[in-house]
């Protein structure tokens, strides 16, 4: 399985404190045909001065430091049209209506398949090419 027309030089960032997770997703992430770049924190990530080129956040609701509600929040005030999508292995449901409520595109239980992922990221994408040449000015892709 791998995205049609996958828009490689999108780039999806992964923001997870779980090494294993990153590299996993990543790995997913590529094999679907897209750009994968990992940060091990939200601190790490809004440092790396990535968010600008950012296409589509793929973002663990539970993290040591700032968490990534705190960063969906940040976000909506410096970057307000990265699509995000929350992977999580535990989060209550207040947490996911709360992102879901700010703007997430999705909110996916870890591990998340490989068919699951390609759904929300072809949507997502799908957007994008969509939205050029109609007044689109979102450089992300």
């Amino acid at each position: 399985m791998h995205a049609k027309n996958a828009p490689d030089e999108c780039l999806v960032s992964i923001v997870d404190d779980d090494a294993s997770v990153r590299r996993s997703t990543g790995r997913l992430i590529s094999a679907l045909g897209f750009h994968a770049a990992t940060f091990e924190s939200a601190a790490a990530f809004l440092s790396s001065g990535q968010a600008a080129q950012t296409a589509c956040l793929l973002l663990d609701v539970r993290m040591p430091g700032m968490d990534g509600l705190e960063l969906q929040r940040r976000l909506a005030d410096s970057q307000p049209s990265i699509p995000i999508v929350f992977l999580t292995a535990q989060a209550s449901e207040a947490e996911e209506r709360r992102a879901l409520r700010a703007g997430a595109v999705d909110f996916l239980l870890k591990p998340v398949g490989k068919a699951a992922l390609l759904r929300v990221l072809t949507a997502i994408f799908d957007r994008f090419t969509s939205g050029r040449g109609e007044g689109h000015d979102d450089e992300r892709c």
